[in-house]
């Protein structure tokens, strides 16, 4: 087991508790002891032979030192045998006896028995009781009680966190040790105890030892004896160094899991149970979390049962269903720290098993798969909701139902549909607020508990299979009464906004109603999860509405609510927060990404040893995020340089313009790399910096921030302008404003209404709404009301706007129209109808399909994203919280305006909309009809919010009274008028409304009939609309027509035309059938306008086309922008438009497939300014299509992308590299030896910025830079380095490069072992040795051979770092061979040349260098293979230098020859001629002399002409020379002999060897022939010699050669020849001249015969004369 970090630091170790072998202190280490004492002395515990005397005398005295020791000491305390598990009363006895007895140094025995009473005393040592209150034991962690001893059940309570009461507690805890060590030295010192003590040990002593004389003991026994004294030994050492080593601060230790949970795979409705053991001082408190949230067991009664019994913790889960699969950590936590256990549990469902209690639990979780089952029985599902929830008024603590009964037709039994509520587009899950429930046919949305977070607009959507329906209604929270009258409301929407181990801040709303006087400010409160205390976090009110909360324990969960306060007193609490951990980001993100396995609750931990002696560097990135009047937060990041060592920081302040740093955080140390800090001088300046520390120092401060003023930094919003009322319903009135300017963090708008006269206000809300448009509700019909408006963000609530005008409640239409309007609207009888039967929705405007209850397409079940939810049909009361829907693509304004006319935007002016046109028919029923209409020219510059329709009958040609055909607006341009009367005449008209009023109608429209349709083909589609327009293409949109015929509609054909063409020259786009809903049409002409129709087509045919669609002119208009997709760095994909003609009523809209997004899970749409952005959640196949961006309030500015196959391909990789950037490696990892044997790991990357970093991993464990390691990194060149001086047998394994470079990574590995390490390692020791070598003199390059030019065989080598003293000694076969030359080094080479190189010359060769720095050899190896190599090449040099072939005529024949260098026999000569080997014969012979290579033909004949060839074969390679003798016929052989006789030769006079002594004259003389005369010449040595004074050569007549010395010296003496020479052949005659010195004769006499030397002393007078 592992010491954590803190422990080995300051070399303290509880061994009693980490050990599990040791038990309590004192009942082991008394054991032990006695056990020793039994076994050293012959094991008489367990002899037979043991005496009654000696076990008498023991038992004595263990009565009385037992009686004397309590009768002074407390009762609490007793010495050993009653406590002692020993097992039989001789062990102890004898053992006592011992103990007494043992030690025989020590004459006073009460020493010993002191010594043993204080440190190891068996009874419990309690510390004084603590005097903390109540209240102050409530901020304690626990009561938790610490050890005094090791493994003893002896306890300290309260401990305390702050240093004044350790040092209390200290101090008691040492006094009352001191009493009880000297009460038990009272009772030790007694005389005449211990004297009879000692003569007692004594006796049982010399008893024991007689014993032993006698004991027999086996080889085993004494084996375990001797084992368990070192065992004693060893666990007495410990124990000693332990008590020494003991002080309170060292007793805490951090919560350990002995026993971790483990995971479990189990089937429904069996139970599981998760156990974990956990270890820590004080006694950790264990929590059970499931996903991340506290287990609650109150609030799930039977489904959890915790315990927590003898240390093991349990939690059991009763009847597992699918929702407990999850991840469940064990949390254990004490004053020391936190440490976590994951385990996972997994329930599995038996195949085809179906959950029938799904079906009755409320809201539908059933999977999409599952549900799609049921829904093969009918092709088209029509979904309605009756009995509906209305907007509702609720009051704070009340409860509340929403509820509705959903019919579905056709019914299918045993299935539910999926049911799910939303608040404000937002789901809602189950909880304790609130919780939903479905029950046979009714769905209800229960609230427990009302608060204002609740209020807002509520949709319920059902969902069968493909087809979904929803209804929305707002539901208003008023705030509960005030215990005190006057006291503001409770604030709301309290959350965290930031946490960590230091503070958490807190964010809250700001009320509606303040109680009649300002808000003073807030006052938070903190409780921990688990208990019911509420503590005040600030003393004094804070009015900015955020808060950081101090003084949290580290790992602890809160909860946190907020009241506001005025003069009057304090409000009621808000709802409380959900629970926070005290907790860094970063420990919450490991937390969460454990298990590494998600299934198998697999948890890896590892324990690094510490980095001593490392001083963490300075933190970086130090910033004010934020700054109010009241607090001021700090944020950074870590150092870079810390080791694997918990740091801490300080933080320091000084004023601005002076450097005088105050260390802010003096006693609680900062452990996150955030703070805020509280305190300051409101309005004052200061900086800040923060310096890092761990145990082993303070580290450098960071860099200063820049000069903070302490103050709120975020303004109060301003007011609103421009509050406009409009009419709605006869309860409800929209109230819209201009949005406050210069908002910055708007949280939303507070509404307030006032009856005209009364001054008093009510809000009209209590949770902010978003926007600049509301409906308030709850108002009385025929009451005048005005409205007012304020803003508010966390700095606090504006100013109120203006109050508004007047307005009157009552519904939009009746007696809000003026009779020249509708001039017959007065006399219609029986008032205001509703012509559906069912109220229509006004705000948020509706679909068409909305409107058409009877003919509902139903639409496509869309994904579970919300957003849409207010385009749906709502209640006459229902809520615009959110967006509204953009309107229909203008029509394209004659004259080139439009809505963002630049005019009307200075102006700022809004007006009341045109009529709208072009009403038609789109279906006919027996009693209803369809009508179609087109919007507005002019918005009057403002949006469209409906329309309304009034209709009246025609007979015999004369029209009715107008009729209201609705009541509240409708937002398409299409709606159907029901309770018509059947093969009635009627006229329609239309009016538009905006938030001016309500515009002019339209001109009456055709008369249309009343029946039912019954043609088989489609009616014609409607609503076509254009948009994208360029300049040479558009894309064109359209709806299908509302009567589809007998048969469905199966497709559609555009046709198109140009604006001016006659009708006939209409041509379709499509040649088949398109079964979408749009087609972007290509090919356009430039500047062409076009107008354009859709026909519909099904099983009977095509039908009637639509109205036209434009004219359009094809042109791209200046400024156009394309939507351009990207792909950031965190891999994220998004569509990115922007448009800058956009209108303050301008919004984008997504479509896919020209089909709205904003119920799509897997996008997401953000948009700001004139900027949006669509974000791809997780990009795959079902993402494929064409993506459109609309702009609202504009001519048709649009765009869009299309996503393929190929492009999803290569944004998928793309984001892949931006994901898991890679840092690009120029050259991988690689090692290299250096010079002095250094081995070199390195690798280069293409590119590092100054923040890169690396880590050096060797065999998975990374290495840090020291004696053994140097690391280097060159950013500039991207050079990564790591350095080793040796590599020893431990070092062979893996190494790896690991690179951080901001968020790129990237890693290089390189294996060494087996061969491949052993061969570096030895490469690595040789240069190391090289280096040592070169140190000295030595060889640059080593010894070799060369073959020259003249065939003769070089020793060489290359030398370095020599001197004038330094020697070179040859030798072969190791012995020295003579050099005549001496080297001089000047070009570092050293030769030894070897003349005409043989086999003699074969042997091992060595050059060594040395002086007084040390010495080197080389030593060549010339035999065997090397040899024949050598002498290979020799011949090969040889075989080059041959001469080409020559004639010669010999007075035998015919010679043909070759010169070479010289020659040697291992070079082969053959000769062939016309291609065949030639037979030597007598007449034929082949030979060499001296360097002549010849074949003599004797007695040629006509048969020898041809070609011959010479090949000299070197042993590798043949080597040739050729002569042709072809066609040269008889007059050769004649000019053969004719050479014979004319040749040049040396006829004689010429003797083999001339002796002559020194300083005699040499004269010769000698005769030559040739015809022509021959030339002569004289050879000395083999090379050419010229006539000088000292030596004179003539040649007179042609004739006689002369050869003159006038005083011979030893320097003649040599080898002479003769060459004559003419066309016909050369002669040479060759004599030998030998010089001797008189002073030698003696010698000479004795080295030669006598009879030789008078020949040649005879011979040579003869000559000389």
């Amino acid at each position: 087991m592992s010491l954590p970090f803190y422990q080995k630091s300051h070399q303290h170790y509880d061994l009693s508790y980490r050990n599990k072998d040791l038990r309590t202190t004192m009942s082991h280490y008394q054991q032990e002891k006695k056990r020793s004492a039994i076994y050293t002395h012959g094991s008489t515990a367990y002899s037979s032979r043991s005496s009654a005397a000696h076990r008498q005398e023991s038992e004595a005295i263990s009565q009385a030192s037992t009686s004397s020791y309590q009768q002074q000491a407390s009762q609490a305390y007793s010495l050993g045998a009653s406590q002692s598990s020993l097992g039989s009363e001789v062990s102890r006895k004898a053992a006592s006896a011992y103990e007494y007895g043992y030690s025989h140094g020590l004459t006073d025995s009460s020493l010993l028995l002191e010594d043993y009473s204080s440190k190891l005393s068996s009874k419990t040592k309690r510390a004084k009781q603590s005097l903390l209150s109540g209240e102050e034991k409530e901020n304690l962690p626990s009561d938790y009680m610490v050890p005094i001893f090791s493994g003893r059940q002896v306890h300290v309570s309260g401990i305390t966190d702050t240093e004044e009461e350790r040092i209390k507690e200290a101090a008691a805890y040492i006094a009352q040790r001191n009493l009880l060590a000297s009460e038990e030295g009272i009772i030790a010192s007694k005389q005449s105890t211990a004297s009879k003590q000692a003569t007692v040990s004594k006796q049982a002593t010399s008893t024991l030892q007689q014993e032993e004389t006698f004991e027999k003991k086996s080889r085993k026994v004494a084996i375990r004896e001797k084992a368990e004294c070192l065992s004693l030994r060893k666990t007495l050492e410990e124990t000693q160094a332990y008590h020494g080593k003991l002080n309170e601060d060292h007793l805490l230790h951090a919560p350990e899991f002995i026993i971790k949970p483990r995971s479990h795979t189990v089937w429904e409705k069996e139970n599981v149970k998760l156990h974990c053991s956990v270890a820590g001082w004080p006694e950790p408190r264990l929590t059970w979390y499931k996903n991340q949230v506290p287990i609650n067991v109150h609030a799930n009664p039977g489904k959890y049962i915790i315990e927590s019994r003898y240390g093991m913790h349990t939690l059991e889960i009763n009847t597992c269903d699918f929702e407990d699969t999850a991840q469940y950590r064990a949390s254990a936590m004490n004053v020391k720290g936190e440490l976590s256990a994951y385990a996972s549990v997994v329930v599995k469902r038996y195949k085809g098993e179906f959950d029938e209690t799904r079906f009755h639990a409320g809201a539908s979780t059933m999977p999409l798969s599952f549900a799609v089952t049921p829904y093969g029985y009918a092709s088209k599902f029509e979904i309605h909701f009756d009995d509906k929830f209305d907007v509702s008024f609720g009051r704070e603590g009340e409860t509340m139902s929403l509820g509705c009964r959903v019919v579905i037709t056709p019914e299918i039994k045993h299935f539910q549909p999926e049911v799910q509520w939303y608040r404000n587009g937002a789901p809602i899950s189950p909880s304790k607020w609130v919780q939903p429930h479905w029950s046979g046919d009714r769905a209800t949305l229960t609230f427990s508990h009302l608060n204002k977070e609740d209020e807002g607009l509520y949709t319920i959507r059902v969902r069968m299979g493909e087809y979904y329906e929803q209804y929305s209604a707002y539901v208003f929270v008023r705030d509960a009464d005030a215990e005190i009258e006057g006291a503001p409301a409770s604030p709301l929407d309290v959350v965290c906004l930031d946490a960590n181990k230091d503070y958490i801040i807190i964010s809250w709303k700001q009320p509606a109603v303040d109680g009649g006087s300002p808000i003073l400010g807030y006052f938070i409160d903190k409780c921990e999860v688990g208990t019911d205390c509420w503590s005040q976090c600030n003393d004094t009110p804070v009015k900015f509405a955020r808060f950081p909360v101090t003084g949290l324990i580290e790992g602890r969960s809160y909860i946190f609510r907020v009241r506001a306060v005025n003069k009057t007193g304090i409000g009621l609490p808000s709802r409380v927060s959900e629970p926070v951990a005290a907790l860094d980001p970063a420990e919450k993100a490991r937390l969460k990404s454990r298990p590494s396995a998600p299934w198998t609750g697999q948890i890896i931990v590892t324990e690094e040893e510490p980095t001593e002696g490392i001083i963490p560097g300075p933190p970086t990135d130090l910033s004010v995020t934020e700054a109010t009047r009241s607090y001021v937060v700090l944020s950074w990041k870590p150092p870079g340089q810390r080791g694997h060592e918990g740091i801490m920081y300080f933080v320091e302040k000084c004023d601005a313009g002076t450097e005088n740093w105050q260390r802010v955080n003096t006693e609680l140390p900062v452990k996150s790399p955030r703070f805020a800090l509280f305190d300051l001088a409101e309005g004052k300046s200061y900086r800040f910096r923060v310096r890092c520390s761990n145990s082993a120092g303070v580290g450098e401060p960071s860099e200063a921030t820049e000069v903070t003023v302490v103050g709120d930094k975020l303004d109060i919003p301003k007011p609103p302008g421009k509050i406009i009322p409009s009419r709605n319903t006869d309860t409800s009135v929209v109230v819209s404003w201009e949005e406050s300017k210069d908002a910055k963090e708007l949280v939303g708008y507070y509404i307030e209404s006032s009856v005209v006269g009364s001054g008093k206000w009510e809000p009209c809300n209590n949770n902010p709404v978003k926007g600049s448009r509301f409906t308030c509700h709850g108002l009385a019909t025929g009451q005048s009301y005005i409205f007012r408006v304020r803003a508010v963000n966390a700095a606090g609530l504006s100013e109120y706007s203006q109050d508004s005008e007047a307005i009157e409640v009552k519904a939009a239409i009746g007696g809000g129209v003026s009779p020249d309007v509708w001039p017959e609207l007065s006399d219609a009888p029986g008032g205001l109808t509703d012509s559906r039967g069912a109220v229509h929705g006004a705000s948020p405007p509706t679909f068409l399909k909305d409107a058409l209850p009877s003919s509902k397409p139903n639409k496509p079940s869309p994904p579970s994203s919300p957003h849409s939810l207010g385009q749906t049909e709502v209640s006459k009361v229902s809520e615009t919280v959110q967006e509204e829907l953009p309107p229909s693509p203008q029509k394209a304004a004659p004259k080139g305006q439009s809505k963002s006319d630049p005019q009307k935007k200075k102006k700022d002016l809004v007006a009341a909309p045109s009529p709208p046109y072009d009403i038609t028919c789109l279906e006919s029923f027996r009693d209803s009809m369809v009508l179609g209409w087109k919007q507005p020219d002019k918005t009057g510059g403002a949006e469209i919010t409906g329309y309304y329709v009034n209709y009246r009958e025609v007979i015999g040609g004369v029209p009715g009274k107008w009729r209201e055909a609705n009541i509240k607006a409708v937002s398409d341009e299409a709606y159907k008028i029901s309770n018509l009367k059947e093969n009635m005449v009627y006229q329609f008209q239309v009016a538009a409304m905006n938030i001016a009023g309500l515009g002019a109608p339209s001109a009456v429209s055709e008369c249309f009939k009343c029946e039912e349709w019954t043609i088989a083909v489609p009616g014609p589609p409607h609503n076509l609309k254009y948009s994208e327009v360029r300049k040479n293409s558009l894309v064109l949109q359209w709806k299908p027509p509302l009567h589809s015929g007998r048969t469905p509609v199966t497709g559609y054909f555009v046709d198109i035309k140009e604006t001016k063409a006659k009708d006939d020259q209409w041509r379709g786009l499509n040649e088949a059938a398109i079964k979408n809903k749009y087609l972007k049409v290509q090919g356009l002409k430039e500047g062409v306008s076009y107008v354009f129709r859709v026909r519909a087509i099904n099983q009977a045919g095509v039908g009637k086309p639509s109205d036209l669609a434009g004219p359009v002119v094809a042109e791209t208009r200046p400024g156009t922008k394309e939507v351009v997709v990207n792909v950031d760095d965190d891999g994220v994909i998004s569509l990115n438009f922007e448009c800058d003609q956009m209108t303050p009523k301008s919004e984008f809209t997504w479509s896919k497939d020209y089909i709205a997004t904003e119920d799509s899970p897997r996008l997401e749409v953000e948009s700001k300014g004139n900027k949006t952005k669509l974000t791809f959640k997780d990009l795959g196949m079902d993402d494929l299509g064409i993506y459109s961006c609309d702009v609202t309030d504009t001519d048709g500015i649009a765009s869009s992308y299309v996503i393929d196959e190929e492009e999803l391909k290569r944004l998928l990789a793309l984001s892949h590299e931006h994901k898991f950037p890679t840092v690009p490696a120029k050259s991988e990892l690689a090692v290299e030896i250096l010079e002095k044997g250094q081995v070199r790991f390195w690798m280069q990357a293409e590119k590092l910025s100054g923040n890169a970093k690396v880590s050096y991993i060797f065999n998975e464990k990374e290495i840090f830079e020291g004696p053994k390691y140097k690391m280097h990194i060159d950013r500039n060149t991207g050079i990564i380095e790591m350095f080793m001086e040796k590599l020893q047998d431990e070092d062979e394994g893996t190494y790896t490069f690991q690179i951080q470079d901001g968020k790129a990574t990237g890693h290089s590995t390189l294996v060494l072992i087996g061969d491949v390490y052993k061969k570096l390692q030895k490469e690595a020791e040789f240069q190391r040795q090289e280096w040592i070598r070169k140190q000295g003199p030595h060889f640059a390059e080593y010894l070799s051979w060369e073959v020259t030019g003249d065939c003769n065989v070089l020793l060489k080598c290359k030398v370095a770092n020599i001197k004038k003293e330094t020697h070179i000694v040859w030798y072969k076969d190791e012995r020295e061979i003579s050099v005549d030359e001496k080297h001089d080094f000047k070009d570092g080479i050293c030769t030894l040349l070897i003349t005409e190189f043989s086999k003699k010359d074969a042997g091992f060769y060595e050059v060594i260098l040395k002086d007084d720095r040390g010495k080197d050899k080389s030593r060549l190896k010339l035999v065997d293979e090397a040899f024949k190599e050598l002498m290979t090449e020799v011949c090969r040099k040889i075989a080059l230098s041959a001469t080409d072939l020559k004639i010669q005529s010999t007075a035998e024949g015919i010679r043909l020859y070759s010169f070479v260098t010289y020659y040697l026999d291992d070079l082969k000569v053959n000769w062939s001629h016309n291609g065949t080997g030639i037979k030597y014969t007598d007449r034929v012979k082949s030979g060499v002399t001296g360097e002549q290579i010849w074949l003599q033909i004797n007695e040629p004949t006509p048969n020898d002409k041809g070609k011959y060839v010479m090949e000299l074969f070197d042993g590798k390679t043949g080597h040739q020379k050729t002569v042709d003798l072809s066609g040269q016929g008889k007059p050769v052989f004649c000019r053969f002999k004719l050479d014979i006789a004319n040749r040049a030769r040396v006829l004689g006079g010429l003797p083999d060897v001339v002796t002559i002594q020194e300083g005699k004259a040499l004269n010769l003389t000698c005769n030559v022939w040739g015809d022509p005369t021959p030339e002569v010449s004289w050879l000395k040595n083999e090379k050419s010699l010229a006539s000088d004074d000292h030596c004179s050569l003539r040649f007179e007549a042609g004739k006689t050669a002369y050869f003159t010395i006038t005083g011979v010296s030893t320097a003649d003496s040599g080898k002479y020849g003769l060459v004559v020479k003419n066309k016909y052949g050369t002669e040479t005659s060759d004599f030998t001249v030998s010089v001797f010195i008189p002073e030698d004769e003696a010698r000479m006499a004795v080295s030669e015969p006598q009879k030789g030397n008078q020949k040649s002393s005879q011979k040579g007078n003869q000559k000389s004369k």
